[in-house]
């Protein structure tokens, strides 16, 4: 035993942790807080919606501690999805890695191991700690009533809500958002930007979207939710995959763990989520993101079935299908419909956006663009609360409506009312500043407008068509598939949503068409702006390097490092013993060699020198970094004109400058290097 006991320490001695290892048990953990994120965003608007609906009554339920309001929440605590499974299986896992980082001996590599398994362990056990208090906080909102079905609260509401809601909680958020601009997204293109640029999301900025969009839908503005749990989700995996030293390819994957996982938790979809982040963050189904994308998906899932509930956002189970090989037609019109819908709904967001920023002529947009960012939204709260009065799914995220679509109980003037006044609503809320997402109303507009399409072709065809429901279905995955111009997206949360195989041939005649349509007309529109890549490609070096004098081959190590020390970049460009350009020494080849002085009369430049490929001022900026990338340097030489006694220098840190510089121009004048919808290409 002590023989077994010792070779098996020596094996644990040996472990090591490579990031293709570690990255599927961060994903997992990054989608465990996706989904509490999920519950505790939905606690939020319960909360908000609570006071906004129902503050007496709660008030009249405290002061009587016999009514059945205080009973029924025994029955809530009783009846919650505790899943105690959770923590019989994580404690010992966690415990287990504790104990296996103490074992592991420190020193070298190990070193590295044990703190990624005690960092990984300690997130377990936040998560569990976490998950059975907002078990119970769910529990106790479903008693007091805060997590009310929308339809059958709103027309009992007296008229001054609508006006005074809606208003209060958008100068609220514009309040709460007006120091930090970079959070006034819709959430997923924010995600989007960060994967393709290679950047990091601050976690803190993730609970602050929280709370805002929360407010803003809780209080009746029109907004959606899985675009601040998508950005909550991978400002967390942002935070951990830094903490765990995550390259930035793996960094990427573990956004792309985060977006999908909220997801999945938003929709109660796990195929759903695990194919949004792989087909519209990641675009790439390579088998090397498969297991940490999955995993996190399934995580978030189980999670917000116990903090959300296990019911389908679809509750009732329809069995739609197919009636005849005509309708194919008719779900190719659908589709049609669907992807003019989507674009009208970019081109609105876009205009309404330029118009609250003052970037539209007129004197009310130039008045607008002046006001503060909490009068501004609070003036599109005005406007939702007003168009309320239209049609209730303007209300928050309005996907309660859905349900009496898919059974067909709306009229067809309710329907294409709802359409209409949902488009513009949605757009006044996040233009004017209001915060939240844009995936769910555009759910709820093809819903409507899949039903009203549904409720004509039935009317004139009964016999050859199904029922409005299934259009309305089918063109709630339209409507999701175009704007976010991913047709697998739209396809397979459909088709989990609605557990119905029958319906699968509609939903991908319909995606498909819908999201190359938007496409087109979204590319044909935009401006033919240059991406990064291209203008990399097409800007010479000469552009960005700075001149210098290059350092001679028999400079001494202390007058060389006093003039290193002094440059912006740390880097000189060091000549050979012929005078020709040789390669650079960079501060960081000091550190093991200041300290000792009997060394810097005997060291000269050249000894230090390191060589490396010289640029021509005619090389473009993305081959200059391909050749960095290459070298493992953050600095190149450029070669000087003949004669030169100066030569160049290119940074990545300049690089970095002119793309951010580039970036703020584009925001400043109002053009949209990443689109306003949930994704771009």
């Amino acid at each position: 035993m002590r023989r077994f006991t010792y070779s098996s320490l020596q094996a644990f001695n040996r472990i090591r942790l490579p990031g293709p290892t570690v990255l599927p048990i961060a994903g997992a953990v990054v989608g465990l807080y996706s989904g509490l994120a999920a519950g505790i965003f939905s606690n939020l608007i319960g909360l908000v919606s609570g006071v906004t609906f129902s503050a007496a009554w709660l008030g009249d339920a405290l002061r009587r501690p016999g009514s059945r309001t205080l009973l029924s929440v025994w029955d809530a605590l009783a009846k919650a999805q505790w899943h105690p499974e959770h923590a019989i299986i994580g404690v010992p896992l966690v415990v287990g890695a504790l104990l296996l980082a103490r074992i592991i001996e420190p020193g070298g590599p190990r070193d590295e191991v044990k703190r990624r398994l005690r960092l990984l362990a300690l997130l377990v056990l936040g998560a569990l700690a976490l998950y059975y208090p907002l078990v119970a906080l769910t529990a106790l909102n479903r008693a007091f009533g805060n997590a009310h079905h929308v339809t059958e609260v709103l027309p009992h509401l007296p008229w001054w809500i609508f006006l005074v809601a809606p208003p209060l909680g958008g100068m609220l958020v514009g309040r709460l958002l007006r120091d930090y601009p970079e959070t006034h997204g819709h959430g997923l293109p924010e995600v989007v930007r960060a994967v393709k640029s290679n950047q990091e999301l601050p976690g803190e900025r993730g609970l602050l979207k929280l709370i805002a969009s929360a407010i803003t839908i809780g209080s009746g503005g029109s907004a959606g939710r899985e675009g601040p749990i998508v950005y909550g989700g991978a400002a967390f995996a942002s935070t951990v995959g830094r903490i765990l030293g995550f390259s930035r390819r793996e960094l990427a994957v573990l956004l792309a763990c985060g977006a999908g996982a909220g997801i999945s938790a938003s929709f109660n979809a796990p195929i759903a989520g695990a194919v949004f982040a792989m087909e519209i963050i990641l675009r790439e189904f390579e088998l090397r993101v498969f297991s940490p994308i999955i995993l996190a998906s399934v995580a978030g899932t189980l999670v917000s079935r116990g903090t959300m509930g296990a019911a389908p956002m679809i509750n009732d189970r329809l069995g739609y299908e197919l009636v005849s090989g005509w309708e194919v037609i008719c779900y190719v019109g659908l589709g049609l419909l669907c992807g003019l819908l989507a674009y009208a709904f970019v081109r609105l967001l876009h205009n309404a956006e330029d118009f609250f920023g003052g970037r539209v002529e007129g004197q009310m947009s130039a008045w607008l663009g002046r006001r503060s960012l909490p009068l501004r939204a609070g003036i599109g709260g005005l406007c939702a609360g007003v168009l309320a009065f239209l049609s209730p799914t303007v209300w928050g995220s309005g996907h309660d409506y859905i349900n009496l679509a898919a059974i067909g109980q709306l009229s067809f003037v309710f329907l294409v009312t709802a359409c209409g006044v949902k488009l513009v609503a949605t757009a006044i809320t996040l233009g004017s500043g209001g915060s939240g997402g844009t995936f769910f109303p555009s759910a709820v507009m093809g819903a409507m407008v899949g039903g009203a399409f549904g409720t004509l072709v039935h009317y004139f065809f009964p016999h050859s068509t199904g029922p409005s429901g299934a259009y309305a279905i089918v063109g709630m995955g339209g409507a999701v598939a175009a704007l976010t111009r991913g047709p697998l997206t739209g396809m397979m949360m459909l088709y989990e949503l609605s557990a119905n195989h029958a319906i699968i041939l509609p939903l991908m005649v319909t995606c498909t068409i819908a999201s190359a349509l938007c496409h087109y007309l979204t590319e044909r529109k935009a401006p033919k702006t240059q991406t990064d890549a291209e203008l990399l490609a097409t800007t010479p070096v000469r552009a960005l390097m700075r001149e210098l004098a290059p350092v001679p081959a028999d400079m001494h190590l202390r007058p060389l490092m006093d003039q290193v020390l002094t440059t912006e970049s740390g880097t000189l460009p060091v000549l050979d013993g012929d005078g020709k350009l040789y390669g650079i020494v960079q501060v960081d080849q000091f550190r093991d060699i200041w300290r000792d002085e009997v060394l810097h009369p005997m060291l000269v430049a050249s000894d230090l020198a390191r060589k490396v490929p010289l640029l021509s001022p005619d090389t473009d900026l993305a081959q200059a970094l391909r050749l960095m990338d290459q070298e493992d340097v953050d600095a190149l030489p450029v070669q000087g004109t003949p004669g030169s006694q100066t030569c160049g220098l290119l940074t990545r840190a300049l690089v970095r400058r002119f793309l951010s510089t580039r970036h703020a121009r584009q925001h400043a004048h109002g053009e949209h290097p990443v689109a306003t919808t949930e994704a771009t290409n």
